[in-house]
This record gives C-alpha cells, sequence and structure tokens, in this order.
C-alpha cells in the first residue's frame, strides 16, 4: 500500500511538486487557499482535493506544506483547522516554504507536543525545478524522521540533504539567497557594462561562460538579461521577502551582509517601478 501524502498550497512551485508526488505512485490529497486551484490539480493528476488543511492531513503519512511566509506557515500548521489538528501520532510534517529559522524552531516545537516530526525543508531551483522534479532541498530536523521522509522529497529533489536540527534548512536557503544576490548583481553590472562596450553581449556571454565567471545565473539568465526578458518564474518580490529574511538573521547572529543589503535596496527599486512580478534577473533594469 502506498504512502499517503497531503500537499497544501498549490502555487508555482507545490502544483508540479504534488504533481511528481502522484507520479510516484504516492496516494496524494491536496489543499490550496484557492479551491478552484486544488480541483484544477485533482483534475489534472487525478488525486483529491479537501476543504481545510486539516481535513488533508487526516490519515496522512507525510504532509508537505509550500506557502507565502512565516504568518502562512503558522497558519496553515497551527490554526483553525490547520493541519496539526488533523494529523495522526508518528507522522511527518515537511515545510517547503521559505521562511525563517525561528518559524522551523516553532513549528518543530509545535508538531513534537502533537506528536508529530517536523522537518523545515526549504528549496532551490525556481519554478524549472519543481517541474522537471530537480529541487536542491535542504533539510533542518531529526535524523531518523528526515530518513523516512527523504524517498518522499526525491519525488522532486535531485539533491535532498539533512543539514542540522530544525531551521538548520532554512538557514542554509538564507546562504543560498545571499549568493544568488550578489552575482545577479555582478552579472547584471557585466551585461550593461559589455553593451556600453559596443560588445557583442551574447558572445561575450558565450566566452566568459568557459571560463571563472561561470555560474548558473550566467548559464541561465545572462542572454534572457541581455534581452531583458523577465518571465521566468521566481519573482522580485519573493526575493525581496527572502533577503529580507537574511538581513534579520544577520542582525541576530552578527553577521555581515554590505552587498545583500545594498542589492535588497535594489530589489525594492525594482518593485516599485512595477517588476515586483518580474524575475529575479531584471536587476539589470536599473542600470
Amino acid at each position: 500500500m502506498s504512502a499517503k501524502v497531503a500537499f497544501i498550497g498549490l502555487g508555482v512551485m507545490g502544483f508540479p511538486m504534488a504533481g511528481h508526488l502522484k507520479a510516484k505512485g504516492y496516494d496524494v490529497v491536496v489543499y490550496n487557499r484557492t479551491g478552484a486551484k486544488a480541483q484544477d490539480w485533482a483534475a489534472k493528476h487525478g488525486g483529491k482535493s479537501a476543504a481545510t488543511p486539516a481535513a488533508a492531513a487526516k490519515d496522512a503519512d507525510f504532509v508537505m506544506t509550500m506557502v507565502g511566509n512565516d504568518n502562512d506557515v503558522l497558519e496553515v500548521v497551527g490554526g483553525k483547522d490547520g493541519v496539526l489538528s488533523g494529523m495522526k501520532k508518528g507522522a511527518i510534517l515537511v515545510d517547503h516554504t521559505t521562511a525563517s529559522a525561528d518559524v522551523a524552531r516553532k513549528v518543530y516545537a509545535m508538531a513534537k507536543e502533537k506528536g508529530v516530526d517536523f522537518i523545515d525543508a526549504p528549496v532551490s531551483g525556481g519554478q524549472a525545478g519543481a517541474e522537471n522534479g530537480k529541487l536542491t532541498v535542504m533539510c533542518g530536523g531529526d535524523a531518523a524522521p528526515f530518513e523516512r521522509a527523504r524517498p518522499v522529497m526525491d519525488s522532486y529533489g535531485r539533491a535532498v540533504t539533512l543539514l542540522g536540527p530544525a531551521g538548520a534548512g532554512q538557514l542554509t536557503k538564507m546562504v543560498n539567497q545571499i549568493c544568488i544576490a550578489g552575482l545577479v548583481q555582478g552579472l547584471s553590472e557585466g551585461i550593461a557594462f559589455a553593451e556600453k562596450a559596443g560588445l557583442d553581449a551574447e558572445l561575450v556571454l558565450d566566452v566568459i561562460s568557459k571560463g571563472a565567471a561561470q555560474s548558473w545565473q550566467m548559464e541561465n539568465r545572462g542572454k534572457t538579461m541581455h534581452a531583458r526578458k523577465f518571465d521566468f518564474g521566481f519573482a522580485v518580490d519573493w526575493m525581496r521577502k527572502d533577503l529580507g529574511i537574511c538581513v534579520a538573521e544577520a542582525k541576530r547572529n552578527g553577521a555581515k551582509l554590505p552587498v545583500t543589503q545594498t542589492v535588497l535596496g535594489y530589489y525594492d527599486e525594482v518593485s516599485k517601478s512595477g517588476g515586483n512580478r518580474w524575475d529575479t534577473s531584471s536587476l539589470i533594469t536599473r542600470l
């Protein structure tokens, strides 16, 4: 008998992630705040939809959540009709939302009280990674429940790694976003410089991507940045949320993030100028 999995939150990431679970043979029940999205998913993948998070989580062996921010996580987990009010003892709750380490630790404690295990498991790889089942999944929590949940997460993850106790997954995702912020700004400046210098920017990118400047961002976004195409899923406003979490955590732990703070300000500018739904490579527009 296949394990029962509930998936809560069917946005650009959650919708395909839940689809991979169904394709791997899991018995999947979904919930989404906008019910029509859950019905669309059920019609497409042949799973079931539920009216509340608690109803979706009832009898599930694993409950996956992928929502917007800290408040959404707390609401969908511990609110009225939240998943914890429906989950059975011994089940595992996995949160794929990019949230604060603080909220991960809070939910870990809330879950433990109910006899449920919890793993914070933010992902990297964007919409394309979710659709292709090739996400990097960064996990925090206890080893035994992680080992039980890993095969489930393997349905959409190409690298699923336990990095430490509750909160470690979220802290690792912060490192990921800090690194991306500086990279995208550097790439923006390089491309804008090439354009001003009258070079063939596409040819320049072909050449330098064979050397030390190579990065995922350059390979996947360099030419589209030059073409000013910004419809690749991970929106500026989501990056602003993520970098805000990084800056807040750095204030607590004493890390210095001068470039990250600067780039966060640049993303604020892009958002205010109407680019809030463009993807993160739109940083070049302010140059």
